[in-house]
């Protein structure tokens, strides 16, 4: 017998089955967990009044094992927005399951209904397991661009050179 897939919004009341996941995610990736005060700002920008992040639960019979944050950039040659996968993290157990092809299915027709022009994400170079995936969906890796950071330190730093 197959296990029952269903993906569907977090709510507020699961809140720490989201941030369980994120910190399986961190271990998994090998970084430092949340500190409270960035859980506080997930739960925050999760499910309080000013919304920044969409979260998506993924479950097995019944069973939170996975998790999505997206949210929405925009086009302005489409003209349209970008629906921006940050973070899909299926626990190690869970894999194997059709979870991932579920998650994407679904985050496909959360793209559709928002009326996004298209569905972007990066993954670590090291993640054979995720680049593997990808291609079998046949998702397009982008080598015409470049992903750039600023941290908060070097952002305090520009934004002070502009005063």
């Amino acid at each position: 017998m197959s296990a029952r897939i269903t993906i569907r919004p977090a709510t507020p009341n699961d809140a720490d089955t989201f941030l369980g996941l994120v910190d399986q995610l961190a271990d998994y990736e090998k970084l430092d967990r949340p500190s409270p005060e960035a859980r506080g700002r997930l739960v925050a920008d999760a499910f309080g009044p000013r919304q920044r992040i969409s979260v998506f639960l993924g479950e097995l019979d019944g069973t939170a094992v996975s998790y999505a944050i997206v949210l929405e950039t925009y086009s302005s040659f489409l003209a349209l927005p970008t629906l921006y996968l940050e973070d899909l993290f299926v626990l190690p157990d869970a894999r194997r399951h059709g979870i991932g092809g579920a998650f994407f299915r679904f985050l496909a027709g959360e793209a559709v209904r928002r009326g996004c022009g298209r569905m972007e994400w990066v993954v670590l170079d090291w993640n054979e397991l995720a680049i593997g995936f990808y291609d079998k969906l046949g998702a397009r890796r982008m080598t015409e661009w470049y992903t750039y950071r600023l941290n908060a330190e070097q952002l305090q730093e520009i934004a002070g050179a502009a005063s």
